[in-house]
């Protein structure tokens, strides 16, 4: 498989590593020096292309790859506000694009967990919950998308909390996620429900990048000849 990598920092490395492990070619590589390199005939050498970048060039990155006929697995966080633009834009043009907040296999499995345990605390209102996020210092957002991800399912099951929050507030119907940036931590994720008896906590340790970009390569060998819209409960045979 030809792969084009958008996105050559810390991740996009650690994805090359890995991709040429399991005998990949990496055909591009698009990083902050060699913008210009970034053409769609050059992106259309490769079979997939997979997009880590900046909120602010990621719905550009994944409609020019659209637009070249590669296929586009972005794990990009920060942009969804224009999530609807884009899956039009693919849609459109008969594209593919599969995007998660995070590729991590064990941290799909914590979404899952997440998912769960609030539809468990959904009757019990004396369990008041919240949310904390630790990433390195070099981490553009926050909160983080996958702390995003955890706060949204979260809200579709606790019916007490309306939307989610980055700074203390005292509105009881907003759910509080903290968030730390603290090096080297690739990424720490926990929710807690907490009462006058006693605690429930789940979290979501990562030690380094690998579980990230092995859940990007596994997803970009997922989508290859596939058409449409797609996240990692497709790939993870959870949908």
């Amino acid at each position: 498989m030809k792969i084009a990598l958008i996105g050559y920092g810390k991740m996009g490395k650690a994805i090359e590593e890995i991709a040429l492990k399991k005998g990949h070619e990496i055909v591009l590589k698009i990083h902050i020096d060699n913008t210009e390199e970034f053409t769609e005939a050059a992106v259309a050498q490769a079979d997939v292309a997979i997009e880590f970048t900046s909120p602010h060039s990621a719905t550009d990155n994944i409609r020019k790859c659209i637009s070249a006929g590669v296929p586009v697995v972005s794990g990009s966080t920060g942009w969804l506000a224009q999530w609807e633009e884009v899956k039009t834009f693919c849609e459109e043009r008969n594209g593919t694009l599969l995007y998660a907040s995070n590729y991590s296999i064990g941290v799909n499995l914590f979404f899952e967990v997440n998912s769960y345990l609030a539809s468990l605390m959904a009757p019990y209102p004396d369990y008041e919950v919240s949310m904390e996020e630790i990433h390195h210092t070099e981490k553009k957002d926050a909160p983080s998308g996958t702390a995003i991800s955890l706060a949204e399912q979260v809200l579709q099951h606790i019916k007490t909390k309306k939307s989610w929050i980055n700074t203390p507030s005292s509105n009881a119907d907003e759910l509080l996620i903290t968030s730390k940036r603290i090096d080297p931590a690739p990424g720490t994720h926990s929710i807690k429900y907490s009462s006058e008896i006693d605690d429930i906590e789940i979290i979501h340790t990562a030690h380094n990048r690998k579980g990230f970009a092995g859940g990007a390569v596994l997803a970009a060998e997922f989508v290859l000849g596939k058409k449409g819209i797609f996240t990692m409960k497709d790939v993870l045979g959870f949908s």
